[in-house]
């Protein structure tokens, strides 16, 4: 992509460290709300795949790595319907991540909020939803500025 965009962070510094500021005060809610950081980042992950944020995919992919979330599970958050690898909670997190990033068609559909709201604490659902709408917010800025995601060094054999 050649393509030169605004950088909204680097045009606005002030609002963007205002958003990462929200967002980690939204971690701190998280944590606070018993929201574990594997649960977190497959969240952010699968909204940040939603949107088409290849920026925001790898940051979370990272961390999500750095929290022992092995390959496997990672590779399988956008088919985690068909898959056997989440936990009941995980699987409402990413019904809800799907919810809140398709927020424009029909809100949160009252069986997905009950279906959430029955495995999920009033605190850890309103964690989780903090945490979507700070994703969301942050792929839209990447998404709109193109932000480069380039190819990873090759990672070099050793002989």
């Amino acid at each position: 992509m050649s393509e030169k965009r605004v950088h909204l962070s680097k045009t606005e510094p002030t609002a963007y460290k205002a958003l990462d500021a929200f967002s980690r005060t939204v971690g701190e809610i998280c944590a606070a709300n018993g929201i574990d950081d594997r649960l977190k980042e497959i969240v952010m992950i699968h909204c940040s795949q939603l949107n088409g944020c290849a920026y925001c995919t790898r940051i979370h992919f990272d961390r999500a790595s750095s929290a022992g979330i092995d390959a496997d599970t990672l590779l399988q958050i956008p088919t985690w319907r068909e898959s056997g690898v989440f936990s009941d909670r995980e699987r409402a997190a990413l019904e809800l991540a799907e919810a809140f990033t398709f927020i424009h068609d029909g809100g949160i559909p009252d069986d997905v909020y009950d279906r959430v709201g029955s495995v999920f604490t009033e605190k850890e659902y309103a964690a989780l939803s903090w945490a979507c709408v700070s994703i969301n917010a942050f792929n839209r800025i990447v998404v709109a500025g193109r932000y480069p995601v380039p190819p990873r060094a090759a990672v070099q054999a050793s002989a």
